[in-house]
């Protein structure tokens, strides 16, 4: 890879608590174009601290960025996508209500959260 920069995958994950249940999460990808899956948001892995549980992806919506002339709209992938543990907990919170259940077997639980609204 002479003459290029590697890119390093930023690390983040961290702890949450939402009602009564402590979760731990972690950054999974961030904001990306994939020849199979076109523009892909950010995706969030989030696992109950105790035992073993199901886990949840929280998948993002692509930021709608654009740049470039008017007529080509071509996204904007943001190189740090900003995000907090109240985003976390909003799409936790959203995935236990389209049941999501920590308790349950099997295969992750990927949830797509749905785009805010403006």
């Amino acid at each position: 890879m002479h003459g290029q920069k590697k890119r390093r995958k930023r690390s983040m994950q961290g702890s949450i608590s939402v009602e009564g249940i402590n979760f731990l999460w972690q950054l999974l990808s961030e904001p990306q174009k994939s020849t199979e899956h076109g523009y892909k948001g950010m995706c969030i892995s989030v696992r109950a601290e105790e035992g073993r549980h199901r886990e949840l992806v929280l998948e993002y919506p692509m930021p709608r960025k654009f740049h470039g002339h008017p007529m080509l709209q071509i996204p904007q992938i943001p190189q740090r996508p900003k995000f907090s543990d109240k985003t976390i907990e909003s799409g936790i919170r959203q995935a236990m209500a389209a049941g999501w259940d920590t308790a349950s077997r099997g295969k992750p639980f990927i949830y797509k959260v749905p785009e805010k609204s403006n």
